[in-house]
C-alpha cells in the first residue's frame, strides 16, 4: 500500500511538471508564431494542457467536482477555437 501511495505521488509529479512545460512552450509558440494558425493552435494546446492540469489536481486531492470543471473547460475551449478559427478565415463568426 505505502509503495502504491508513492508511485502514484512520483507519477503525479512527473505529470504536473509534463503538463507545466507544454504550457510554457505554447506560450512561447502563441508569441513568436508567425502566422494566425499556429497562435490558434497554440491556444487549443494550452487549453488542453490546462485541462489534464485540473484533472492531475482532481486525481491528487480526490475531489470530483474537477473532473466536472473540466468537462466545461473542454467544451468552452473547443468552442472558443471554432470561434477564433472562423473569425480569422472569414472575419465575423455567426453568418
Amino acid at each position: 500500500m505505502v509503495i502504491a501511495l508513492n508511485v502514484m505521488n512520483v507519477a503525479l509529479a512527473i505529470a504536473f511538471i509534463a503538463l507545466a512545460l507544454g504550457l510554457i512552450f505554447s506560450v512561447i509558440r502563441l508569441l513568436i508564431g508567425p502566422t494566425p494558425g499556429d497562435r490558434i493552435l497554440a491556444l487549443d494546446t494550452m487549453v488542453i494542457n490546462a485541462l489534464g492540469l485540473v484533472i492531475a489536481i482532481g486525481i491528487f486531492q480526490g475531489i470530483q467536482i474537477y473532473f466536472e470543471v473540466a468537462l466545461l473547460i473542454a467544451m468552452l475551449g473547443f468552442v472558443s477555437t471554432v470561434a477564433l478559427a472562423r473569425f480569422i478565415l472569414r472575419g465575423d463568426v455567426i453568418e
